[in-house]
C-alpha cells in the first residue's frame, strides 16, 4: 500500500477508525439506559444531550489516543515487525508517520480529550476529574506495561465496559442502578472478545517478544473456550432486565449469539495466520450488533 508520509490518509489509517465501535458502544448503552430511566421516572428534563455528546466525543478521542500510543510504543519496542506482523499494518512500522510526529499527535489528542472531558465536571461533579485522570493514565499504562503482563483483558472490561457505561449513566441521573452495573460488565465482556481474537492471532509472536498476554498464559485451547464463554455470559447478564419487565432488552441481544458462535467456529477452524484478521472484523461487527440490539431493546421497551 502506497501512503504518503504524514498525509491525511496516513493519519486516518493510524487512527484506526474501525476500532471506534468499541469506544462508542458502551457510551451508547449508558445513554440508552439513562434516557429510558429518566422517562420512566417522569423526569425527562434530567437528561442532558450536551453531556451525552461530550461523553461520546471523549470516548472516541481517547480511543484514537490509545491507538496512537499503541502504534508508537509497539514500534519503539520492536513488537511491530514488518516481516513477522500478522495484524493490520501500523503507521509507524510502515513509515507512514514518523515517530516525532506521532509523539506530537499523542500529546495533542491527550490534551484534546482533557479539554472535551473537563466540562463533564459540571454535570457529574468533581469526581469526573478523577475518572478522567484514570482514563488518561491507563490509556498509557495499557500499552506500555499492563498488556505485557496479561492485564489487558481486565482493563478492557473496566475501561470499555464498567467505567464508560456507569459513568455515562451517572452523569445523567447521579446514581448507578443494578441494571447499569451489570450491563456495564456485559458490555466489557463483549468488547473483550476483540482483544481475545487479536491476541489469539498474535500468540506466537507475543510469546517470542516476551508479551505475556492472557492468551499466551492460558494457551490456545482455553482462549478459544474463553472467547465463546464471555459472549454467552454477557447475554446471560441481561437477565437483570427481566426483573424490571424489560424483556426486549434481554431477548434482542440474544440475536448476537449466533454471530458470536459463527465467529468462534471460524477462529477455531483457521487457528493461525493473517486470515484471522477476518475474524477480527467479524468480532468488531458483532460488538456493534450487540450494542445496537441492547439499545433498541431498551428504547422499544419504553414504547411497548
Amino acid at each position: 500500500m502506497e501512503v504518503k508520509k504524514n498525509s491525511l490518509r496516513a493519519w486516518l489509517l493510524a487512527a484506526r477508525p474501525k476500532t471506534l465501535t468499541g469506544a462508542a458502544v458502551p457510551v451508547m448503552i449508558g445513554l440508552a439506559l439513562a434516557w429510558v430511566d429518566a422517562r420512566e421516572q417522569f423526569e425527562p428534563g434530567t437528561f442532558s444531550y450536551l453531556a451525552a455528546t461530550l461523553c461520546l466525543l471523549f470516548a472516541l478521542i481517547m480511543q484514537v489516543d490509545a491507538n496512537f500510543i499503541n502504534d508508537f510504543v509497539d514500534y519503539a519496542r520492536g513488537t511491530d515487525d514488518r516481516a513477522t506482523r500478522l495484524g493490520p499494518e501500523r503507521a509507524c512500522a510502515q513509515g507512514w508517520v514518523d515517530t516525532e510526529s506521532m509523539k506530537h499527535a499523542i500529546a495533542a489528542t491527550t490534551c484534546l480529550a482533557c479539554i472535551v472531558g473537563l466540562p463533564l465536571v459540571i454535570f457529574g461533579g468533581l469526581e469526573m476529574l478523577l475518572v478522567g485522570m484514570l482514563c488518561v493514565a491507563f490509556c498509557f499504562l495499557y500499552t506500555t506495561h499492563l498488556s505485557y503482563i496479561g492485564l489487558g483483558d481486565v482493563l478492557v472490561v473496566v475501561f470499555f465496559g464498567i467505567v464508560p457505561v456507569t459513568v455515562t449513566y451517572y452523569i445523567q441521573l447521579h446514581e448507578v442502578t443494578l441494571e447499569a452495573a451489570l450491563a456495564s460488565v456485559a458490555c466489557g465482556l463483549v468488547i473483550d472478545t476483540l482483544l481475545l481474537v487479536n491476541n489469539f492471532r498474535d500468540r506466537d509472536t507475543d510469546r517470542l517478544a516476551g508479551k505475556q498476554t492472557l492468551v499466551v498464559r492460558i494457551g490456545a485451547k482455553a482462549s478459544l473456550t474463553l472467547y465463546l464463554s464471555v459472549g454467552i455470559v454477557a447475554c446471560l447478564l441481561g437477565l437483570v432486565f427481566v426483573l424490571h419487565d424489560r424483556w426486549l432488552a434481554f431477548l434482542l441481544p440474544l440475536l448476537y449469539l449466533p454471530f458470536h458462535v459463527f465467529t468462534y467456529l471460524a477462529i477455531r477452524r483457521i487457528d493461525h495466520g493473517r486470515e484471522l484478521n477476518h475474524c477480527l472484523g467479524s468480532t468488531s461487527r458483532n460488538i456493534f450488533l450487540y450494542g445496537l440490539l441492547l439499545t433498541v431493546g431498551l428504547l422499544l421497551g419504553l414504547l411497548l
